[in-house]
């Protein structure tokens, strides 16, 4: 990562082991990266929607704690961007394991009688995500953190690849408009670290409105935010189609995708 730019701020001088390309409390003096801040809300308003979509069906509460981890990140993501303060980022970097985590246990748990648990699996996760929590803690290093987020993605991408290839293919779209979106995201995450001080030299002569476009972690947080809703609504469509429920995919203002049950049984 480029050296942030010397600006006084509110939250003082960054204490967290990160900090990315945009340059700090250039926008305004509140927000420490003005554009990775404010992109989250991709992050946390769509997904607080989704949960309260999930209650008003009475699925099962898995999904609620899905969508609720993902808003939980991105409210994390908020918090270390505005500050960049070390106590913020743990908010962003440990609930990524965590939700991660959910996600996993309900596309492997996707083929299950209504109201069974595997608890093995569960106990699995959680000690994972102990043990995560442990190391990272002393090790305060964000290379562990990330190869383990990549394992657990890994996992859920073989998962996906085998339900839409063995199981229900029409849904291929769906899952693999999830991944090609993550994807892209984590390449224009390199991009911003790989050419940081290219990119700042640019920023420096092209008017703002470029230079905010230009801002290449919010487009990770935008893309990737959107890739893990509609892994939800993936492994959500998946498991209502599995109870013989009638999940349909509808869109809100004619571009926002939701998942509807018709005829929604409690489970």
């Amino acid at each position: 990562m480029a050296p942030a730019l010397d600006r006084p701020g509110y939250w003082g001088p960054p204490t967290s082991t990160l900090e990315w390309c945009e340059e700090n409390y250039a926008v305004t003096f509140y927000i420490a990266e003005f554009w990775n801040t404010v992109s989250n809300l991709i992050m946390i308003l769509p997904p607080i929607f989704g949960a309260i979509q999930t209650v008003k069906d009475g699925l099962e509460t898995r999904y609620l704690v899905s969508f609720l981890g993902l808003a939980a990140v991105g409210m994390g993501s908020w918090c270390f961007h505005m500050t960049l303060q070390y106590e913020m980022q743990l908010l962003d970097e440990l609930p990524m394991i965590y939700s991660c985590c959910v996600f996993v246990y309900c596309l492997y748990e996707c083929f299950k009688n209504r109201n069974s648990y595997n608890y093995a699996l569960l106990i699995l996760l959680i000690l994972f995500s102990l043990i995560v929590t442990t190391v990272y803690l002393r090790l305060k290093e964000p290379v562990f953190h990330q190869v383990m987020y990549g394992l657990l993605v890994s996992f859920l991408v073989l998962r996906s690849v085998y339900i839409v290839t063995w199981v229900y293919p029409w849904l291929r779209g769906l899952a693999y408009t999830s991944l090609g979106l993550f994807l892209l995201g984590f390449l224009l995450w390199n991009v911003d670290n790989i050419f940081c001080s290219t990119w700042r030299e640019v920023r420096q002569n092209v008017p703002p409105v470029v230079g905010a476009v230009t801002q290449f972690h919010a487009w990770w947080h935008i893309l990737t935010g959107l890739g893990s809703y509609l892994h939800i609504l993936f492994s959500l469509y998946t498991r209502t189609l599995y109870l013989k429920y009638r999940p349909k995919v509808k869109f809100m203002f004619g571009m926002w995708p939701v998942i509807m049950v018709e005829n929604p049984k409690r489970l």
